[in-house]
């Protein structure tokens, strides 16, 4: 009898631990249920919220450089936006591409002599501490023939590799193609890619708006632009920006400069990158446009969500 009861014990105590083990599991598959479903829901609303930044990221633009005849970093736009509520909350900030240089401008219209362009990213890959010898795999990566440059590669060095591919000879078609380029390792790219760009505002020559260039950019343009030089343009255009590509002569020292300079800068850029990060909760999420403001109607030309 005290061996049946001893059993008896023993099986209640296995059950009752089967039943605990069993509750405990559902209470926290539904614990997990609940939390991916808050999950989705705030990161729909992220989602939503983002996008909203965009499109007033857009109407920002359009209000502020309303009847105006140049753009700069004087504007509205031009100050990150943030903003809270209950829901949670999003930045907007803008940059507008026309004050960087443009890489598939290297090749002027497969010109193989040394551009304007060439020239700039000589200056700014010397400052960045970039090896010249980047720039020729960059042209031969994006010119039509086989021939390559010194320090250069063509396809027969890229079908080399493992796995094998070959040059685009072509205009790149994002920045981080440029992986792909001999020589062009993250740590380049992450120096580069603040003051580059690969998009045109529509003209078969991209300008480089002196607007909103970059200390970095400004000095890139022209031997004649140290950083003294540079920061009297930056001093300049705070005071009272640029209207003319004329403009630079006013600053002390430009006069020269700026007739070197003509053909290759603006006062004005029309394409703009907009990113909006949203966060609900524990949630974030980002919505990267590029928008030309060109006409009647913005054009969105790249939309990126992650």
């Amino acid at each position: 009898m005290r061996g049946e009861k001893g059993f008896a014990l023993i099986l209640t105590l296995i059950v009752t631990a089967l039943m605990v083990a069993a509750l405990v599991e559902l209470i926290h598959q539904a614990y997990v249920d609940i939390s991916l479903s808050r999950g989705f829901r705030d990161g729909q609303q992220a989602s939503l919220l983002a996008e909203s930044g965009t499109i007033g990221g857009v109407r920002l633009l359009q209000l502020s450089l309303q009847g105006q005849a140049y753009t700069s970093l004087n504007d509205a736009w031009a100050t990150p936006v943030k903003l809270d509520d209950e829901i949670g909350s999003i930045e907007v900030s803008i940059v507008e591409e026309s004050g960087r240089i443009n890489l598939n401008n290297l090749l002027f219209n497969n010109d193989e002599s040394e551009t304007f362009t060439l020239k700039a990213l000589k200056r700014l890959g010397k400052r960045l501490q970039i090896p010249d010898e980047l720039w020729s795999s960059l042209a031969d990566w994006q010119d039509r023939d086989d021939q390559t440059r010194s320090n250069g590669a063509e396809t027969p060095y890229y079908q080399s590799l493992k796995p094998p591919y070959a040059a685009r000879n072509g205009k790149l078609a994002t920045i981080a193609e440029l992986s792909l380029v001999k020589g062009f390792t993250p740590e380049i790219i992450a120096r580069l890619k603040p003051f580059v760009t690969i998009h045109s505002d529509g003209a078969p020559q991209s300008l480089v708006n002196i607007n909103t260039s970059s200390k970095e950019v400004l000095m890139a343009l022209d031997d004649g632009i140290d950083e003294r030089m540079a920061e009297r343009i930056l001093e300049g255009r705070r005071l009272k920006p640029f209207t003319t590509t004329y403009n630079v002569s006013n600053i002390a020292g430009g006069e020269t400069i700026s007739s070197r300079l003509i053909g290759n800068i603006s006062y004005k850029g029309s394409l703009f990158r907009i990113t909006s990060i949203a966060r609900v909760k524990e949630t974030a999420r980002t919505v990267e446009a590029l928008v030309r403001l060109s006409g009647a109607k913005p054009e969105t030309l790249s939309w990126q969500e992650y």
